[in-house]
């Protein structure tokens, strides 16, 4: 894909690795609306990046507030207001070229003590958020004319279990497993999916999970992978991708 003049959505991008993902997108010449819960964060990242960034203020768990907006940003069907997204942007607009699922969370705990309402958050916002923005989009994919990409941001959670974060397994786990069907589902119709699995990265998730160390990759080293994904051939399918720090552990004082 050529990415001088296509149009990305990405959510969770009001910091983390959903941030470096939209710099890197505008670095080649994107139109990219940024969905996040955060205004003032969302502000902030526009005034690093420039008018081709669209902060849009919505929670992907508003299944209503997101639906609303879509159809207001992509069919212009200005006629159903009062949801409560916000976008600065009142230029034209086609449908989205590229489609990067990013917003997630982990809570984590033993599977006796782990609050029920906590796995139900992770389910929703890892795993449902994802399916009903994608269901959303993919019509518009099918009828451009061009080849369009879904990105998943899943992790190695969806590759391996471990104690004590069984809920997030499960939603990374089932990230991974819709990511393959959409991506036997969506190909002949000339639409891209990928579904991304992290180690760790140098960023706010771990800061709350462990804490960060030197030896993490960065959140601009997954950005410049997705750039490489996204710039491939049109006919060439990279469908899974496995991402590493070469020495995980910290280093040694």
């Amino acid at each position: 894909m050529q990415l001088k003049g296509k149009t990305a959505l990405v959510t969770g991008a009001s910091s983390g690795i959903g941030a470096e993902f939209c710099k890197a997108l505008i670095e080649k010449e994107c139109r990219v609306y940024g969905i996040a819960r955060r205004t003032e964060r969302l502000e902030k990242l526009r005034s690093q990046l420039g008018d081709l960034f669209i902060p849009v203020t919505l929670d992907v768990n508003d299944h209503s507030a997101m639906e609303r907006w879509i159809n207001e940003t992509f069919h212009g069907d200005n006629g159903n207001q009062g949801g409560q997204a916000e976008s600065s942007y009142s230029g034209p607009s086609t449908g989205p070229d590229i489609l990067i699922n990013n917003a997630g969370l982990g809570m984590f705990g033993a599977v006796d003590e782990l609050p029920p309402e906590h796995w139900d958050t992770m389910m929703q916002t890892n795993l449902t958020s994802v399916f009903r923005l994608t269901r959303l989009i993919v019509p518009m994919m099918k009828a451009s004319d061009s080849t369009n990409h879904i990105v998943n941001i899943s992790s190695v959670a969806g590759l391996l279990g471990n104690p004590n974060i069984s809920g997030y397994n499960a939603t990374k786990f089932g990230l991974r497993g819709f990511s393959e069907a959409l991506m036997k589902e969506l190909r002949n119709f000339r639409i891209k999916v990928t579904c991304i699995y992290p180690g760790s990265i140098a960023t706010g998730f771990f800061d709350e999970h462990g804490g960060t160390h030197p030896n993490m990759m960065q959140g601009s080293d997954v950005a410049n992978m997705v750039i490489q994904l996204l710039e491939t051939p049109d006919n060439f399918l990279i469908d899974e991708i496995t991402m590493r720090p070469l020495i995980p552990k910290p280093p040694q004082k």
